[in-house]
C-alpha cells in the first residue's frame, strides 16, 4: 500500500463528517489497526450526533457501506465506531 492510498478511509470520512456537521473544528478522528482490521473512531460535538445518525441510524448506515467498499478495494476490514460525546 502506498502511502498516498494508505489513509484514504481517514481523508473519506473527514470530508463527509465535516460537511454533515455544525462543528466541523470539533470532528476528531483516530484510526486503529490490528488483525482484524482498521478501526475509525469518531468524535463529534454533542448537539451534532444526531446529524451522523441520522433518521433511524440511515446516515451512519450509509456511510459505513461505503467505508467497507473503501476497504475491501485495499482488502481490508474497515469499520467505524462513534464514540460518546463527554460534555
Amino acid at each position: 500500500m502506498t502511502d498516498d492510498n494508505q489513509f484514504k478511509d481517514i481523508q473519506f470520512i473527514e470530508f463527509i463528517i465535516k460537511n454533515i456537521v455544525d462543528e466541523p473544528d470539533k470532528v476528531v478522528i483516530t484510526r486503529q489497526t490490528d488483525d482484524m482490521g482498521i478501526l475509525i473512531i469518531l468524535k463529534v460535538a454533542k448537539n451534532d450526533m444526531s446529524k451522523i445518525i441520522g433518521k433511524n441510524g440511515q446516515t451512519v448506515k450509509a456511510i459505513r457501506i461505503l467505508l467497507h467498499i473503501i476497504g475491501s478495494k485495499e482488502q481490508n476490514r474497515v469499520n467505524l465506531k462513534i464514540e460518546e460525546p463527554a460534555e
